[in-house]
C-alpha cells in the first residue's frame, strides 16, 4: 500500500511539474511575441502593451465573468480605429475577439438583459457596424437590431430625454450621451434613412440645458427631473458638482454623433455650437501641465489630482473637432498640450518597453447603494486606477486624432 501510494504521489507531482512547466512555457512565448519599439507612435505602443498583458480582450481589468459592457467596448472601439489607420490585421482580430466572445452563432449577447435598460450597454455596440460590414457575419447585425430595440422601448424623461438607467428613473447623465447617441446615430444613418436624427439631437438638446452652469459654461454631471434624488438641487434638479470625465464623455460623444449628422440637418449647427461653447470653457480649466483635474474647478481644493481619462478624452474630442471643420485651429494646441501633459505626468513605460497610463479615476455615479452622494469629497475619494479602460482606450483614439 505504502509503494503504491508513493507511485501515486510520484506521478502526481511529475503531472503537476509538468503542468506547471507547460504554463510558464506559455506565458513567456506570450510576453515574447510582442516587442514595444519605442519608435512606433503612441498609439501602437499603448496597444501592444494592452495586448501583452491581455492576450484576448475580453480579460482586460480582470473581470471575474464575460461581460459585454461599455468600457470593453471603448477599447475595441480604439482599436477598430487603429486597424483603419494601420491596415494591421491583428489590431482588427483583438476588436473581433471581444465581440465572438460575447455573441454566439445566433447573435445573442452574453449577459446582456434588455429589461435593465441600462444606456451603457449600448456603447459596445458600436463596434458591430463595422464587424458586420467587413465579415458579412450575421450574427452582428442581429445583435445591431437587439440594441436598437432597447433605445426603442428605452424609458424617457418627460421632456424626451433618455434615462441613464431604469434602476435611476428620471435622470440623464453626460455619460448616457456617449453610450448611446453614438450607436444610434450610426443605425439610423444606415438603417433608417435618416428620420431619428431629430431624437438624437433632442437627447443633447434636453441634457445640455439641464446641466448647463451658465456661470462656468460647464456642464454639471446629472440631472434628475423628478428632483427626488437627494443629491438633486429641489429646485432645478442639477447635481451639485463637475466631473472630468463626464464632461470628456459628452465632448466624444458631439465629435463621434457628428459623423452621422447629414450636413443640411436642421440640428447639426446646434451640435456644433454646444462643441464650441463646452471646450471653449474646458480650456478655461486646464491646467499649466496640460491635465484637467478630477474636479476642474477646484484646481488647488484638497484631495484633487490630475484626472487621465478625462484628458485622454478631451485631446480626442479637440483633435477630431479641428480635423473635421468644428473647431477652431487652436483647439489642435490644446489638445497637442494635453497629449503632452499625460505623457510628461502620467505615463510610465517599463523596460521591455510596456506603457502604463496611471492616476485614472476607476468609476464615478450617483445614488445607488452604497450611496454616492455627489460630493467633492465623494469624487476624488474614488480609488485611482493604472491602465484602467477608461483612460487607455481615449488615449489610443487621441494619439491616433493627433498622429502622435
Amino acid at each position: 500500500m505504502k509503494k503504491t501510494a508513493l507511485a501515486i504521489l510520484m506521478v502526481t507531482c511529475l503531472f503537476t511539474s509538468c503542468k506547471d512547466q507547460k504554463k510558464e512555457v506559455v506565458n513567456e512565448n506570450t510576453k515574447t511575441e510582442i516587442k514595444i519599439s519605442d519608435t512606433l507612435k503612441w498609439s501602437e505602443r499603448m496597444a501592444l502593451s494592452i495586448m501583452k498583458r491581455f492576450p484576448k480582450a475580453s480579460d482586460v481589468d480582470n473581470h471575474e465573468t464575460l461581460n459585454w459592457n461599455y468600457k470593453h467596448g471603448l477599447l475595441a472601439l480604439s482599436f477598430e480605429k487603429l486597424y483603419l489607420e494601420t491596415g494591421n490585421e491583428k489590431y482588427f482580430e483583438y476588436e473581433k475577439g471581444y465581440a465572438d466572445d460575447l455573441i454566439d452563432s445566433t447573435g445573442t449577447i452574453l449577459n446582456y438583459d434588455i429589461e435593465k435598460y441600462n444606456i451603457d450597454n449600448i456603447n459596445a455596440g458600436k463596434t458591430l457596424f463595422f464587424l458586420y460590414e467587413k465579415t458579412k457575419d450575421e450574427k452582428y447585425l442581429t445583435a445591431i437590431k437587439t440594441l436598437r430595440k432597447q433605445l426603442e422601448n428605452h424609458p424617457r424623461t418627460k421632456s424626451g430625454g433618455l434615462w441613464h438607467k431604469k434602476i435611476y428613473p428620471y435622470q440623464m447623465w453626460l455619460d448616457g450621451l456617449y453610450m448611446g447617441q453614438p450607436f444610434y446615430a450610426r443605425y439610423i444613418a444606415e438603417f433608417e434613412d435618416g428620420k431619428n436624427f431629430d431624437d438624437v439631437a433632442h437627447q443633447f438638446e434636453v441634457c445640455y440645458k439641464q446641466t448647463l452652469d451658465k456661470k462656468t459654461g460647464l456642464l454639471l454631471h446629472a440631472w434628475d427631473e423628478s428632483k427626488q434624488m437627494q443629491w438633486a438641487d429641489k429646485t432645478t434638479g442639477k447635481s451639485p458638482n463637475f466631473w472630468s470625465r463626464s464632461l470628456g464623455w459628452y465632448v466624444m460623444a458631439l465629435v463621434d454623433v457628428l459623423d452621422y449628422f447629414p450636413r443640411d440637418h436642421s440640428k447639426r449647427g446646434m451640435l456644433i455650437q454646444q462643441l464650441n461653447d463646452l471646450s471653449t470653457a474646458l480650456m478655461k480649466v486646464q491646467d499649466a501641465s496640460g491635465i484637467w483635474y478630477q474636479v476642474p474647478n477646484f484646481p488647488e481644493r484638497e484631495g484633487n489630482y490630475l484626472e487621465s481619462s478625462g484628458t485622454a478624452m478631451f485631446a480626442y474630442a479637440f483633435a477630431k473637432g479641428v480635423k473635421k471643420g468644428y473647431l477652431p485651429s487652436d483647439f489642435n494646441d490644446v489638445a497637442n498640450k494635453a497629449f503632452d501633459g499625460l505623457v510628461k505626468e502620467l505615463v510610465k513605460v517599463d523596460q521591455d518597453g510596456k506603457v502604463h497610463l496611471t492616476q485614472t479615476c476607476k468609476g464615478a455615479g450617483l445614488g445607488g447603494n452604497p450611496y454616492r452622494d455627489a460630493s467633492y469629497e465623494y469624487y476624488v475619494s474614488e480609488a485611482k486606477k493604472v491602465n484602467n479602460l477608461h483612460g487607455t482606450g481615449p488615449f489610443i483614439l487621441a494619439a491616433l486624432e493627433l498622429s502622435r
